[in-house]
C-alpha cells in the first residue's frame, strides 16, 4: 500500500501549515488510491466513509439531476479535496453530495472519515466550534426563515383569498335581498289575480309568456354599453305607444333579459289589451327573478370554486405523495393569486396529453406560488404571465413566463443562493427560489432551468414522469 511521506505531504496546500506531529499521522493513517479514466471514485447518496485529496489527473463532480448525469464542475489542481468534506461534523448517517468521475487516470490520497475526522477536531479546538457553529447556525437560520417565508406567502394568499370570497358573497347577498323584493311583487300580482283583476281565462297565456320569457333569459345576448343603451330606447318608446307606465324602469329589465321589441311584439299578441300592462310588468318580475337566482347561482358557485381552490392549492386531506395533475395544482395556485392578476393577461398553454405523475403536490404548489409572485414582481402588477406545459423526452416541464425587465447576467447565477435577493430590505427574504430549488431537485430529482431577456423571461422546472416516493 503506497503511502506518502511527511516531506511529501506539505507539499500539499491544505496540509502546507501543519506541525511534524500531524504529518507524521496524515503520513500513517493515509494511502495512495488509483483510479483508470472514466470510473468513478465515489457515488452520491452513498455514505461518506472517505476524505479524498487530488495527487495527479483530472475528477470530474457531477450531481444526478432528473435522472440525468449533470457536471458540476472539473478540477485538475494537486490538492483539491472531495469526498468526507464534512468529517469533522458529528453528524448522523453522513452522505455523499456529489458523484465524483476519474477523467483521465487519477491518483489520489484516501482518508477514513472515522479516523480523519476525531484527529481534525482534536487538532483544531476552536476552529470546530467555529465551523460547527456557522454550519448549524446556517442551517437554522435557513430553517426558519424558510418557515417565514411560508407564513408570509400563506398570509398575501389568503389575504387574496379573502379579498376573492368576499366579492361573490357580498353579490349573493344583495341579490337575495333584490329578490326578496322582486318575490313580494309576485305575490302582488297573484293577489290582484285573485281578486279578479286579472281574467282567468287569459291566465294560460300569460304562463306561457313566462315559461318562454325564461327561457329567453338563457340565451340574452351580450349588449355592449352603446347597444343597450339604444335597444332600452327602442322598447321604452314601445311601452310609452301601448299605454305601459313604468317603461323607462321596465326597459332596462326587458333587454337584459334578451325581450327586445320583436319579441314582445311577437309574444304579446296573444293578451288582450286590457292585459298587455299588467303581462308586461309580470314579465319584468319574472325576468327579474330568473336574473337574480342566475346571480346567486353564479356567486355561490365561485365561492365554490375559491374553496375548492383552496383545497386543492393547500393539499388538505390528502396524502403527502400522491398521483397528480400538475394542471390542477397550477390552476388551483392562480386562483389563489386571483387579486393580485386584475391587470395581467393570464395566458395558459396546457398539453392535456400529459400523463399524472407521482409528487408531494402541497410542495410543488409552494414552488409555483414562489415562481408566479416573482414574475408578478418583476412586471410590477402589469403584464403577461404565461404558464405553459409540455413533455420533453422523459420529463415534464413547467414553465412560467413573464414580461419583465429580466434578470441581470450577473445576478442570474446566484438567485437560487439562500438568502440572495434584489428585493429591497423587508420585501423578500432570498429563500422563495431556494426553496423551490431543494424542493424540486432533491425531492422530486428534477431541475429548475432559467432563460431570460429583456421582456421575456421563463422558469422552467423539470420533473421526471416516473418518480419514486422518497
Amino acid at each position: 500500500m503506497e503511502r506518502l511521506t511527511a516531506a511529501e505531504l506539505r507539499e500539499l496546500f491544505l496540509f502546507e501549515k501543519l506541525d511534524q506531529t500531524q504529518l507524521d499521522w496524515l503520513a500513517g493513517h493515509g494511502h495512495v488510491e488509483t483510479r483508470e479514466s472514466g470510473t468513478a471514485v465515489l457515488t452520491e447518496g452513498e455514505p461518506a466513509t472517505c476524505f479524498f485529496v487530488l495527487l495527479e489527473g483530472t475528477v470530474a463532480l457531477c450531481r444526478n439531476i432528473g435522472g440525468q448525469r449533470v457536471e458540476v464542475s472539473r478540477s485538475s489542481l494537486r490538492g483539491s479535496y472531495f469526498g468526507a468534506t464534512q468529517a469533522y461534523l458529528e453528524l448522523d448517517q453522513p452522505t455523499y453530495q456529489m458523484t465524483v468521475e476519474s477523467i483521465t487516470a487519477t491518483s489520489m490520497l484516501q482518508f477514513d472519515a472515522d479516523e480523519f475526522g476525531p484527529m481534525v477536531r482534536a487538532w483544531f479546538p476552536m476552529a470546530m466550534h467555529l465551523l460547527e457553529g456557522l454550519f448549524w447556525g446556517m442551517r437554522n437560520t435557513q430553517a426558519t426563515v424558510g418557515q417565514h417565508e411560508r407564513l408570509t406567502a400563506l398570509g398575501a394568499l389568503s389575504a387574496g383569498l379573502t379579498h376573492e370570497l368576499n366579492n361573490p358573497a357580498a353579490a349573493a347577498v344583495r341579490a337575495t335581498a333584490a329578490l326578496r323584493e322582486r318575490v313580494a311583487g309576485m305575490r302582488h300580482k297573484l293577489a290582484l289575480l285573485a281578486q279578479g283583476a286579472i281574467d282567468p281565462a287569459v291566465l294560460p297565456a300569460l304562463v306561457k309568456l313566462q315559461e318562454k320569457a325564461v327561457e329567453r333569459v338563457a340565451k340574452a345576448p351580450k349588449l355592449s354599453p352603446l347597444e343597450a343603451s339604444d335597444a332600452e330606447d327602442e322598447v321604452a318608446d314601445w311601452l310609452d305607444d301601448h299605454d305601459i307606465s313604468g317603461g323607462w324602469d321596465v326597459a332596462p329589465v326587458l333587454v337584459a333579459a334578451g325581450l327586445d321589441v320583436e319579441w314582445l311584439e311577437g309574444s304579446l299578441t296573444s293578451c288582450p289589451a286590457a292585459v298587455t300592462g299588467s303581462a308586461v310588468h309580470w314579465l319584468r318580475y319574472t325576468v327579474e327573478t330568473e336574473m337574480l337566482m342566475n346571480e346567486i347561482e353564479d356567486a355561490t358557485t365561485r365561492v365554490s370554486t375559491l374553496v375548492g381552490a383552496a383545497k386543492q392549492y393547500s393539499q388538505m386531506d390528502r396524502a403527502p405523495f400522491q398521483v397528480v395533475d400538475v394542471h390542477e395544482l397550477l390552476d388551483s395556485t392562480l386562483v389563489m393569486f386571483g387579486g393580485k392578476l386584475t391587470d395581467v393577461q393570464v395566458v395558459k398553454d396546457y398539453d392535456r396529453t400529459l400523463p399524472r405523475i407521482s409528487a408531494y403536490a402541497g410542495e410543488l404548489n409552494q414552488v409555483w406560488t414562489n415562481m408566479i409572485d416573482n414574475a408578478l414582481s418583476a412586471m410590477a402588477g402589469s403584464g403577461t404571465l404565461t404558464v405553459r406545459t409540455f413533455r420533453q423526452d422523459k420529463h415534464l416541464v413547467v414553465e412560467i413566463g413573464d414580461t419583465g425587465p429580466g434578470i441581470p447576467a450577473e445576478v442570474k447565477s446566484r438567485i437560487f443562493e439562500p438568502f440572495f435577493t434584489t428585493k429591497p430590505v423587508g420585501q423578500g427574504t432570498g429563500l422563495g427560489l431556494e426553496i423551490s430549488w431543494r424542493i424540486v431537485v432533491n425531492k422530486h430529482h428534477g431541475a429548475i432551468r432559467v432563460d431570460s431577456l429583456p421582456g421575456d423571461t421563463r422558469f422552467q422546472v423539470v420533473l421526471p414522469l416516473e418518480a419514486a416516493e422518497e
